[in-house]
């Protein structure tokens, strides 16, 4: 598989996942989204060129090549724009940074991890089925949990998230940043202990 290359230090993949069109923007699953338009703007990057199934756009950070990434295949497929990404740019899976919503954290908490378990979220489950593996960093942004057991998931994920949750939501978006930063200097623990 590509991402047993060995590549140079330097290239990093950030994809953040969501659902491609204005009826799902600003929807809990979208955060992903959200996230990485965040670190657009902060890093003067644009991400509307259209390739791999997605929008990307590239930027420095910190003497390191990013690729900031959108798929826009719908949250199920996600793998499938990340996969094709990384391997036209060669970058390895440990090298893939990965922003997505968690209904089992408040908006506001983050939780940060270098592998592990789907948990339940799709577009985690695709990357992880397409590559085979799920040995790449994860920030996963709290979006509450559902108001009550028998509330649809696919209602809640795919509701707006407004109000005093947005809020909490955005006040992090600095640090999503920051973590990201730490991740790409080999600094994932330190993310961890600042930030989750």
């Amino acid at each position: 598989m590509f991402f047993k290359r060995q590549k140079a230090e330097g290239d990093w993949l950030i994809a953040g996942l969501g659902n491609p069109g204005k009826k799902y923007e600003s929807t809990r699953h979208n955060v992903g989204f959200d996230g990485v338009d965040y670190l657009a703007r902060q890093w003067n990057a644009s991400v509307t060129k259209a390739k791999f199934e997605g929008l990307y756009g590239q930027a420095v950070v910190d003497g390191c090549k990013v690729l900031l990434l959108k798929p826009q295949t719908f949250m199920n497929l996600s793998g499938r724009s990340i996969q094709a990404a990384a391997e036209f740019f060669k970058i390895p899976l440990d090298h893939v940074i990965v922003l997505c919503d968690d209904i089992t954290q408040k908006p506001g908490k983050l939780r940060i991890r270098p592998s592990g378990s789907a948990g339940g979220h799709n577009g985690l489950k695709d990357i992880i089925a397409r590559f085979g593996s799920d040995g790449f960093a994860r920030v996963r942004m709290g979006v509450g949990e559902k108001p009550n057991p028998e509330y649809d998931l696919a209602n809640w994920v795919l509701g707006k998230m407004g109000g005093e949750d947005r809020k909490a939501f955005e006040a992090r978006l600095p640090d999503v940043e920051a973590a990201v930063r730490l991740i790409i200097a080999g600094k994932l623990s330190e993310a961890q202990n600042k930030f989750n």
